[in-house]
């Protein structure tokens, strides 16, 4: 499983990524916002305490997106941008 080396957060809830493996991109996390588990992410000051740990990367009250999950959405994500 690939280690998060870069999670940093940009505009519109979007995280640029670099993983142990070289996969780079741009996360989005706008998809997820929806569900209960991440309504705390929409606030914006609190979305930018994001950090990498063990194999993806999480919030100070313990929200995570596993590498697996991530490195899904940056190659199969349908704008270009996003992409590895």
């Amino acid at each position: 499983m690939d280690t998060i080396l870069k999670a940093i957060p940009i505009d519109d809830y979007k995280i640029e990524i670099l993983t142990s493996s070289g996969i780079s991109g741009v996360f989005d996390v706008k998809p997820y916002l929806k569900g209960s588990a991440f309504k705390e992410l929409k606030n914006k000051a609190y979305f930018h305490l994001v950090r990498s740990a063990h194999h993806g990367i999480m919030w100070p009250n313990e929200q995570d997106f596993s590498s697996d999950t991530i490195i899904y959405d940056i190659l199969h994500h349908p704008d270009p941008i996003c992409r590895a």
